[in-house]
């Protein structure tokens, strides 16, 4: 198995639920993009070039995500590169605007996760292993080449792992804080 299948199985495992999933397209985007907005108002001016915390975010994210998958990584700079202006305009705004903009992006994304995990009946991934805040993104993607149709090996991999994980986390004793 390789790292991109042990990362995508453990995430998967705890969204086996269509419309867990199907809030997930919404939730995680909407998550990733503020945080765009929020970072892309920092930054220094090199030569002429402006380098935010955003830029410096997607450059180390992109590099992770190819080393995980060339084309998943590929698939994921595109979107970055695509959202990238409008998160600098939300930045470009007055203070009070772009942090309203950016938090309340944030707080709707969170929402749909949130509802998304109400109706698997599990807590999100991240709680179990913070590496599920990176893998989130990923997943989304993953599961939209796969409901294209694309990369069906691989996401019967991911899927056969992760039903046989969600079996052992089903068969462990639950314990109350």
């Amino acid at each position: 198995m390789t790292n991109l299948e042990r990362l995508l199985s453990q995430y998967a495992a705890y969204h086996l639920d269509r419309s867990n999933i199907v809030t997930h397209f919404v939730g995680i985007p909407l998550i990733v993009f503020s945080i765009l907005c929020l970072t892309a108002r920092a930054g220094v001016d090199i030569s002429g070039v402006s380098i935010t915390l955003a830029v410096a975010l997607i450059v180390l994210s992109t590099l992770y995500y190819i080393s995980l998958d060339k084309l998943f990584g590929i698939l994921m700079l595109i979107l970055f590169i695509l959202a990238y202006p409008l998160a600098v305009k939300i930045a470009a705004l007055p203070m009070w605007s772009w942090l309203g903009a950016s938090i309340g992006i944030f707080v709707v994304g969170w929402v749909f996760q949130f509802i998304g995990h109400y109706f698997e009946k599990k807590k999100p991934a991240f709680v179990d292993d913070l590496i599920g805040l990176a893998i989130g993104p990923l997943f989304v993607l993953a599961e939209f080449v796969f409901l294209l149709g694309f990369r069906k090996p691989l996401h019967e991999r991911i899927l056969k792992e992760a039903q046989m994980k969600r079996a052992a986390m089903d068969m462990k004793p639950q314990t109350v804080s």
